[in-house]
C-alpha cells in the first residue's frame, strides 16, 4: 500500500484541509476567506464605526480569531465553495435562509500584509447585500510560497482570475467588483486589462501605479554593504533617475544578488493612526522581513506593465489617494485619472493623509468606507441584481 502523505500545511502549520483553501496552477495552497450576507441589508441597520450600515444579522464567513490571527474550527460559519453552496447556513443552532446577492466582491491586499486585514471593509460591502471573497497571494498571509517572494507578478494576477472564475461558476450572471490597495492596487488593475468588460467596477485604495524614488528612503536596517549607497546616492541619483533606468539596474542586482535583503519599510509612514501601526507591527501574518531584491524587481515590472495598462481602462473606478503617501505617490493617482478611457472615473485625494486610508485617522477612514458605500451602492443598484438600494 502506498504510504500516506501528510497533510499539507500553511506556514503556520495549520492543515490546509482544515481551510477554505484553492489549488492553483502551480500547486501552490493559498488560503482563502468568504464573507457572505445571511440576509438582506434592511432600512434601520445599525451603524458601525465608521458610521456605516454594517447590518448586525450579517455574518464574516470563515473569519480568523483577531487574538492569534489563525484558524480556528469554532470560527469557522460557513465554507460555500469549497463544501457546496447551500440553500442555508447553520449559525449558532439556526438556520437561515440565504437572500439573493447584489453582486459579488474580490479584495486584493497588499505587499506583505494578508486579507484578513480588510475584514471591516468586507463587513460594510456584506450589510450592503455583497458576497466578499479574498485569498493570501502567494508568500503572504496562510498561503504557500517564501515569504514575499514571486517568480513572476503575473502570477498574482493569474490566481485573481482563477479565484474568480471559480465564484461566478457558482453564482452565474451576477456583477464582480474588484477592490485593491497599494500592491493589490496593481494586480487589480492588470486583472481588470487582462480581461476588458469583464469586470463592473473598481475601487483603488493608494493603488502601486508609479515608481517612487522617496520609497527606497524608507527601508530600515539595509544591509551594511549597502548603508552608505543608500544614504548619499538614493535621495539624489536616484530621484532623477528616470523609471527605465530604475528596472534595468533592479535587472541587474537581480541576476547578482536576488535573495538580497533591502531592508524593512519603516511602519510608521503607513498611517496617522498610531494604533493602526501598533496592531500592523504585532500581527502575526504580517511580513516585516526585509524586502528582498527579487521582489522588488518584480514590483518595478509590475509598475511597467500598470503604466502600459492603463489605457486599456474602460470600467468605472473610484480612486482614494492621500496626499503624504510616501510608498505609492500620488503622481500614480492623477496618471491613472489621465491615462484611463473609463467614462466613469471618480478621484478623491484626502490631504495630509498617509498610506493605508481604510486605517488612518478616524475622519479619513470614516469618509473612506462612506466613498466606498456610496460608490458601490449606487453602481449595484445601476446593475439591477434584484436587491433594494
Amino acid at each position: 500500500m502506498p504510504e500516506e502523505r501528510p497533510p499539507r500545511l500553511t506556514p503556520q502549520n495549520v492543515p490546509y484541509q482544515d481551510l477554505p483553501h484553492l489549488v492553483n496552477a502551480d500547486g501552490q495552497h493559498l488560503f482563502c476567506r468568504y464573507w457572505r450576507p445571511l440576509s438582506a441589508p434592511r432600512e434601520g441597520d445599525d451603524l458601525g464605526p465608521a458610521g456605516l450600515a454594517t447590518s448586525q444579522r450579517s455574518c464574516s464567513a470563515d473569519v480568523l480569531p483577531a487574538a492569534t490571527g489563525l484558524w480556528s474550527p469554532e470560527a469557522h460559519v460557513w465554507c460555500g465553495l469549497w463544501c457546496g453552496l447551500q440553500d442555508c447556513v447553520s449559525l449558532a443552532g439556526s438556520v437561515v435562509t440565504q437572500p439573493e446577492h447584489r453582486a459579488l466582491v474580490f479584495v486584493s491586499h497588499g505587499a506583505g500584509e494578508h486579507c484578513g486585514r480588510y475584514d471591516e471593509l468586507a463587513q460594510m460591502l456584506v450589510g450592503l447585500g455583497l458576497l466578499v471573497f479574498a485569498h493570501d497571494h502567494v508568500g503572504h498571509g496562510q498561503s504557500e510560497g517564501e515569504r514575499m517572494v514571486v517568480s513572476d507578478f503575473h502570477v498574482f494576477i493569474r490566481d485573481v482570475l482563477q479565484h474568480v472564475d471559480a465564484v461566478q461558476k457558482d453564482h452565474p450572471g451576477l456583477p464582480i467588483f474588484l477592490l485593491g490597495h497599494s500592491m493589490g492596487g496593481a494586480i487589480c488593475i492588470l486583472t481588470a486589462a487582462e480581461r476588458p468588460g469583464h469586470f463592473s467596477g473598481m475601487v483603488l485604495i493608494s493603488p502601486l501605479v508609479v515608481a517612487n524614488p522617496d520609497s527606497a528612503t524608507l527601508l530600515k536596517d539595509p544591509p551594511k554593504i549597502l548603508e552608505e549607497v543608500f544614504q548619499l546616492t538614493v535621495r539624489t541619483i536616484v530621484s532623477w533617475m528616470p523609471a527605465s533606468l530604475w528596472v534595468f539596474a533592479a535587472k541587474v542586482l537581480n541576476l547578482v544578488l536576488p535573495n538580497m535583503s533591502l531592508g524593512r519599510i519603516d511602519s510608521s509612514v503607513l498611517s496617522r493612526n498610531k494604533t493602526e501601526v501598533d496592531i500592523y507591527n504585532t500581527d502575526p501574518l504580517v511580513c516585516r522581513a526585509g524586502l528582498k531584491v527579487c521582489f522588488g524587481n518584480q514590483l518595478l515590472n509590475a509598475v511597467s506593465r500598470v503604466e502600459r495598462a492603463l489605457p486599456k481602462l474602460t470600467l468605472p473606478f473610484l480612486l482614494l489617494q492621500g496626499s503624504a503617501d510616501r510608498l505609492c505617490n500620488s503622481r500614480g493617482a492623477y496618471l491613472l485619472m489621465e491615462s484611463a478611457r473609463s467614462q466613469d472615473k471618480t478621484l478623491k485625494i484626502y490631504e495630509g493623509a498617509y498610506h493605508i486610508l481604510h486605517k488612518e485617522l478616524p475622519e479619513v477612514t470614516s469618509s473612506v468606507f462612506r466613498e466606498i458605500n456610496t460608490w458601490v451602492s449606487q453602481r449595484t443598484a445601476v446593475e439591477g441584481t434584484g436587491c433594494p438600494p
